[in-house]
C-alpha cells in the first residue's frame, strides 16, 4: 500500500488538461455531427425548417464543424486550470488528513 502524500501541480494540471482535451474532442466530434446532419436533413427536405431554427447548410453548419477544434481548447483550457486547483487544494489538505493510501497491483 502506497501513500500519496504531495502532488506536483504542473504534471497533474498537464495530465488533466490532456485528458479533459480528449473528452472535448470527442464533444466536438459528436456536436459537429449531430449540427450538420440536421443542418443536411433540413436543406434536402425530409424535414420541414418549421420545426428547426436553422435555414439549412449555412455558416451554422461550418461553425459546428469549429467545434472540432475550439472544443478541444477549451476543455484542455479549464482542464489545466482546474488540475492546477485540485492539486494547490490537495497538497493544502492532505497535511490535514494524512495523505490518500493507493494500491497498486504488485506482488
Amino acid at each position: 500500500m502506497k501513500k500519496i502524500n504531495k502532488l506536483q501541480i504542473f504534471p497533474f494540471a498537464l495530465f488533466q488538461g490532456i485528458l479533459t482535451g480528449l473528452l472535448g474532442l470527442v464533444c466536438g466530434i459528436l456536436y459537429s455531427i449531430g449540427g450538420f446532419l440536421i443542418d443536411a436533413v433540413v436543406s434536402l427536405g425530409w424535414v420541414s425548417g418549421e420545426y428547426w431554427e436553422t435555414p439549412g447548410l449555412s455558416y451554422g453548419t461550418l461553425l459546428a464543424f469549429g467545434a472540432l477544434i475550439g472544443m478541444p481548447l477549451i476543455f484542455a483550457a479549464v482542464g489545466f486550470v482546474a488540475g492546477i486547483v485540485e492539486a494547490v487544494l490537495f497538497n493544502l489538505l492532505v497535511r490535514r488528513f494524512g495523505g490518500v493510501k493507493l494500491s497498486i497491483f504488485s506482488e
